[in-house]
């Protein structure tokens, strides 16, 4: 017994623990998942749950929990006017597998190479500004579609319907920053920024990343659905992979040779 829950609490409890714990949890709350995410979204969740839990213990798990069950939230705020409006989530705000990479394919990646190098500080950092980055930007996204009361584009700061790719409110952006500060401070007590000035980086981080997306939004991605070429794919969630990818990259980059 004391094996078992010695290597639950482990800060890096390894694959085994990891498919263990996430599997475990993934059957169990089954139905609050449900309400999220679809069958195979469910399936790609557990993979990425167990990730975190392999390299980061339970608190990078808890970390995936915090992003998806506020981000679910903030999805469903509101929801029956953003359909009214045509602007909501499809599916009435549930995810698919696209959806779980999309937010959390760099934090993945992070997570392997944690556990293929042992440079688990690092990585860490990383693992959380994509998830402070993630939260950040579907909160200022959804509550933007729900409480904007103008919304600009971020490149020219000409007004746009709400739902715009690219638009930014200034309740949206408010709440996005408060969202990735908040999943900032969280990743102290989670174990996943060493110190102060490492969760400080995560915040950074994951602003940078947001505010490249909302130019990559205005500029490229509403030009995606009629054009071809590499244009073409960049939907939504390739987007958002990239995003977080970013926000990733200047974490693991500064963390690993300033921080």
């Amino acid at each position: 017994g004391g094996d078992i829950i010695a290597a639950v609490t482990s800060a890096h409890p390894g694959l085994l623990v990891g498919t263990i714990a996430s599997g475990a949890v993934t059957v169990a709350g089954y139905k609050v998942l449900a309400k999220g995410l679809d069958a195979v979204g469910i399936v790609n969740a557990f993979v990425l749950g167990t990730l975190a839990f392999a390299a980061f213990g339970a608190g990078g798990y808890g970390m995936v929990c915090l992003y998806f069950l506020f981000g679910t939230a903030v999805t469903k705020v509101k929801l029956a006017q953003k359909e009214k409006e045509g602007i909501a989530e499809a599916r009435g705000g549930k995810r698919t597998w696209r959806s779980v990479w999309g937010s959390g394919l760099a934090a993945a990646i992070c997570a392997a190479f944690a556990l293929a190098t042992g440079s688990y500080e690092t990585f860490a950092a990383g693992f959380a500004a994509c998830f402070a980055s993630k939260l950040g930007d579907t909160t200022s996204s959804e509550i933007g579609k729900a409480y904007g009361t103008r919304t600009y584009l971020s490149t020219t700061f000409r007004e746009v319907p709400r739902g715009t790719e690219g638009a930014v409110s200034l309740e949206g952006s408010l709440a996005g920053v408060a969202a990735a500060l908040a999943m900032s401070v969280v990743s102290l007590p989670l174990g996943l920024a060493s110190s102060p000035s490492v969760a400080a980086l995560v915040f950074v981080s994951a602003v940078i990343a947001n505010y490249a997306e909302s130019i990559l939004g205005a500029t490229v991605q509403t030009k995606s659905e009629e054009s071809t070429g590499i244009v073409a794919l960049l939907t939504n969630d390739v987007v958002n992979v990239l995003q977080t990818s970013l926000a990733s990259l200047i974490a693991v980059l500064v963390c690993g040779n300033f921080v």
